[in-house]
């Protein structure tokens, strides 16, 4: 049985006239432990996707099936439910809580789960761990780097255990060490047989993924299988210049993987020394 099953879903906003339609018809079928990456231009009906199979949005037309189970028109309690319990988010913006510590942070849906604090506590520190990150637990997000940022984001998308996780472009506020970073990471996620739908704009990230699905116009227009660790053939086809992966480059998502992204006490002084002694060498 599929995870996700979407039959002729529509979405419209508006009225008359001013009518928008942002998915059209879409059919879709996504099974358990897919890594799905989405694709296509802005404005292509992506984030509608997402927010109709996260449960944030109502179709306006069309049957969504989450596990056999129709949840298309359920009340605003039952898709809170839900989402609580079985979909984690990650968002571009991160949306932490800029008032609360991390572990306070990805604690919080156990919290609202009706965990107890220690348990809660126990459960987002071991998280932490996993992920990397735990040196950090008492910082706040003011305190973080982009990529330290996004890591506690998908801590606390995890740490409930979902059903499915769903990343709405999740490196496009981070440079490529942290979007490297950040998506080792989902794919450690993904290969422990989570189900994980991500959105992105850079065909380069197809790597990861299973699955690519290129939408235009509020329709999904290609839908292709996809080797891990190889660009899919269309996306690729949307790259001016590939870079040809090499053993540097799996070096460096492993080495990105295990620095965790401490902090770096680097000293400026120094740093400069090195680059006037890189100087005179030219010379």
């Amino acid at each position: 049985m599929p995870l996700i099953k979407l039959d002729n879903v529509s979405k419209l906003y508006g009225f008359g006239d001013a009518t928008t339609i942002a998915l059209d018809e879409i059919d879709l079928v996504i099974n358990k432990g897919e890594f799905v990456a989405v694709m296509g231009p802005s404005g292509s009906g992506k984030s509608t996707l997402m927010n109709i199979i996260g449960l944030l949005d109502r179709p306006s037309q069309g049957r969504y099936l989450l596990e056999g189970k129709s949840v298309a028109r359920l009340r605003s309690d039952q898709a809170a439910k839900i989402r609580r319990d079985s979909i984690g988010f990650i968002f571009q913006s991160f949306n932490l809580l800029t008032r609360l510590n991390v572990i306070d942070n990805v604690s919080l849906p156990l919290i609202y789960k009706g965990y107890t604090k220690s348990k809660s506590y126990r459960l987002a520190s071991s998280i932490l761990d996993k992920i990397g990150i735990q040196s950090r637990e008492y910082f706040y997000p003011s305190q973080l780097s982009g990529g330290q940022a996004q890591c506690v984001a998908i801590a606390r998308a995890i740490v409930n255990n979902p059903k499915l996780i769903i990343a709405d472009e999740p490196t496009g506020n981070l440079d490529s060490a942290g979007a490297r970073l950040v998506m080792e990471i989902l794919s450690e996620i993904h290969a422990a047989g989570n189900t994980i739908i991500f959105v992105t704009h850079n065909p380069d990230l197809t790597r990861y993924a299973t699955r690519v699905v290129y939408m235009h116009d509020g329709n999904i227009i290609h839908d292709e299988k996809t080797a891990i660790g190889r660009v899919a053939p269309r996306a690729r086809e949307e790259l001016y210049t590939l870079p040809i992966q090499t053993v540097d480059d799996d070096i460096a998502g492993v080495s990105a993987l295990i620095k965790a992204i401490p902090a770096h006490n680097s000293n400026p002084r120094s740093s400069n020394r090195t680059k006037k002694n890189q100087r005179k060498h030219r010379k």
